[in-house]
């Protein structure tokens, strides 16, 4: 899991005061343009205007893809700022959508886009129908890590929920043989995704890697709650490589064993969100990244109410800066939210028993169905009183008051559901498509969910 991955990065400390009203230009070196904003609707219009660009304008110009990590300040200590990533290109394609719903592109804009991409992954190296991690501009590999240089079937699964939300977009309002084109393509490449070959030979669950130099010597297993029940659902869903119902109810149900859940801060995890420690509650993209087309109102099974758990550890993070048990300055109603980001010491794991002092705007800004007036008010609090922490790509990555520190970069990963997550808020948009696919319907009823018909 991305908490568990640390990226060395380097760090460069910038003052943060409390009140952070830019005057001129933003650390990033762009005119700041946030003027007195009077009504919540032009407030999230321009979020998700600002972080739409992230994966318009700030793409990977070869691919049409999304970039792992913009850095304003054009340090990029570890890697080159080309680099791929194949999760946040997912979340990218849905923020595309977003923008021809908002109309800040056409949809031919769109269209050319998206076969841009889509002659890209077709060409790209896949290990089993599962992309790697990290891609090259020229469609080659870049490995995440020595022996993560094969297929990952968790950012293969995100990036498959973004083509397949493309896809009934283009099938209900596609009309030129383009557009049509574009279902047929992605259907394709969704079909030859082998998700059964990830069971490593038929286990009852699935393995997050498999490469073609090093096998399974990964060895990571996906069980237990995370970022990931998107990957179980389109396993179950694929028309082509499906797994058994067995996978989910042993691999990643872990028997039943992922249903004991625990209270904290008055409310119910109800899931088990850490198998093999004692913390109570994960970082928040865990209540985003399987969500930004899978939609968890009316969404049950037998181990879960998906509404409930993602509300609730929002919930859980919002009142734990709200008690602020460590004292750190700025915490409150109108600022917190923590997730796997950029910190002080490099990319960190930040979640309520892990907390270094770190806010991270995606988290709250990300769980805006589920929190709606808490994180309005943490939207309105970082646009009005601390917006130097604000750039071209909408708010940075992270940031904390009580170290003074703050950096301009992206990740895209964080970036992409803000976008998206606040269209779901807003219209239902990206999760109507979505659960409007029949094979992701009966891969949901496989696996035993109740699921409200989307409208």
């Amino acid at each position: 899991m991305r908490l568990t991955l640390i990226l060395v990065v380097g760090i460069l400390l910038y003052g943060c005061n409390d009140q952070k009203k830019a005057t001129t230009n933003n650390k990033d070196g762009t005119e700041n343009l946030m003027a007195e904003v009077d009504t919540d609707a032009e407030l999230l219009d321009r979020v998700q205007r600002q972080t739409f660009e992230y994966f318009w304008e700030g793409a990977e110009p070869i691919s049409g893809l999304a970039r792992e990590r913009i850095h304003m300040d054009n340090i990029y200590p570890t890697h080159h700022r080309d680099i791929i990533t194949i999760g946040g290109s997912g979340f990218g394609l849905m923020a595309i959508l977003v923008g021809v719903e908002r109309g800040f592109i056409t949809q031919e804009q769109a269209v050319q886009r998206y076969l841009r991409i889509l002659d890209f992954l077709e060409k790209a190296d896949r290990f089993h129908g599962a992309w790697p991690h990290w891609l090259n501009p020229d469609g080659s590999t870049s490995a995440f890590s020595k022996k993560d240089d094969g297929g990952d079937l968790v950012e293969s699964a995100f990036l498959v929920q973004g083509l397949l939300t493309v896809k009934e977009f283009f099938d209900r309002r596609g009309s030129t043989e383009e557009e049509k084109s574009i279902s047929s393509r992605i259907q394709k490449l969704w079909e030859e995704v082998e998700w059964d070959w990830y069971t490593k030979g038929g286990e009852d669950v699935l393995y997050w890697h498999w490469s073609p130099n090093y096998g399974w010597e990964m060895n990571f297993p996906v069980g237990g709650y995370n970022e990931a029940l998107i990957m179980y659902v389109l396993a179950a869903a694929s028309p082509t490589h499906p797994i058994d119902r067995d996978v989910y109810d042993k691999g990643w149900a872990l028997n039943g064993e992922i249903a004991k859940d625990t209270v904290y801060y008055g409310l119910e995890t109800e899931l088990n969100h850490y198998e093999h420690d004692k913390s109570p509650v994960g970082p928040l993209f865990w209540a985003h990244y399987s969500y930004l087309g899978l939609n968890p109102k009316g969404l049950k099974d037998k181990y879960a109410d998906y509404w409930k758990l993602n509300r609730n550890h929002a919930l859980i993070h919002y009142n734990h800066a709200v008690a602020n048990p460590n004292n750190f300055k700025g915490y409150g109603e109108n600022m917190w939210g923590q997730t796997s980001s950029y910190s002080m010491k490099g990319y960190a794991g930040h979640r309520p028993d892990k907390d270094l002092g770190v806010i991270s705007p995606t988290a709250a800004l990300s769980s805006m169905p589920y929190t709606p007036e808490e994180s309005m008010r943490f939207l309105r609090h970082i646009y009005q009183e601390q917006d130097s922490l604000i750039g071209k790509y909408g708010p940075y990555d992270a940031f904390s008051l009580e170290h003074k520190w703050s950096l301009p970069r992206y990740l895209a990963i964080d970036q992409g559901p803000i976008p998206v997550m606040i269209e779901n808020y807003r219209s239902g948009m990206l999760w109507t498509l979505f659960m409007k696919n029949k094979e992701v319907q009966l891969g949901l009823q496989k696996l035993g969910f109740e699921v409200i018909p989307s409208e």
